[in-house]
């Protein structure tokens, strides 16, 4: 049953997003890439996927455009139905110590990442509910939990994104949906790569940073029928950061 089912990834053409795309598209599931301005990397990732016999669409909107949004998804489920699930991952960084924040450093950031929880998940929800059952995944970090130096925004941002994925999951638990976060810590990405890990590894346990497909494996799981009685649930992939 699992070729069956559509997963829309956002912002999955790099990074965290590409490995969820890659690893969901291996458990089987049709994938529904989205991108904003990476179409060159998206249509690689289509591509690669293709040449293994695997389906993917690609679907092009920027997650913080409410009307955008709006339109793409809501023709997109009146085509194709209902998706089974809905992993959040787009978001961007914009970091400075918070007296050196700009108005745009703030806006962007919670406008993307909490913004587009909202703008996504809004028009996807009602089909959804009408099929009572489907997975919600939305990513958020370390940073959201415990906050991050010269991250106000973006930690905000995150834990914005907790809160709201705990009280839909309180809205959605009695038809069936599923509404987790996943909250990486320092995963081998483009968003790492200035930053100082001489510094930052002796604070992980396990003593160097994660990869994206181990954050991928769980939301493979969290997609599956044996994660149908996890949700409103925070679960980290950070080597015992915290």
């Amino acid at each position: 049953m699992n070729n069956e089912k559509r997963v829309l990834i956002t912002g999955a053409s790099r990074g965290i997003g590409k490995a969820i795309a890659l690893a969901v598209s291996e458990a089987g599931y049709t994938v529904i890439a989205h991108y904003n301005r990476s179409e060159e990397a998206a249509r690689s990732l289509a591509e690669t996927l293709r040449a293994k016999g695997r389906t993917i669409e690609l679907l092009q909107f920027d997650v913080s455009n409410r009307e955008e949004c709006r339109e793409k998804l809501e023709a997109y489920t009146e085509t194709n139905g209902s998706l089974w699930g809905i992993i959040c991952n787009a978001g961007v960084t914009a970091d400075n110590a918070f007296p050196a924040l700009s108005d745009e450093n703030w806006d962007s950031v919670i406008n993307t990442n909490l913004g587009g929880f909202y703008n996504v998940l809004h028009p996807l929800i009602l089909p959804l509910c009408r099929k009572k059952r489907g997975r919600i995944i939305a990513l958020t970090s370390v940073s959201g939990l415990i906050g991050n130096r010269g991250q106000v925004n973006y930690s905000a941002s995150k834990a914005g994104i907790i809160g709201a994925a705990k009280a839909l999951a309180l809205e959605l638990a009695s038809r069936s949906i599923t509404v987790n976060c996943i909250a990486p810590g320092i995963i081998e990405t483009d968003m790492i790569r200035n930053a100082p890990l001489d510094a930052m590894l002796p604070a992980i346990p396990m003593g160097r940073v994660g990869k994206p497909e181990e954050v991928a494996a769980l939301a493979v799981f969290l997609l599956s029928e044996e994660a149908s009685y996890i949700t409103r649930q925070v679960i980290s992939v950070n080597g015992g950061l915290m």
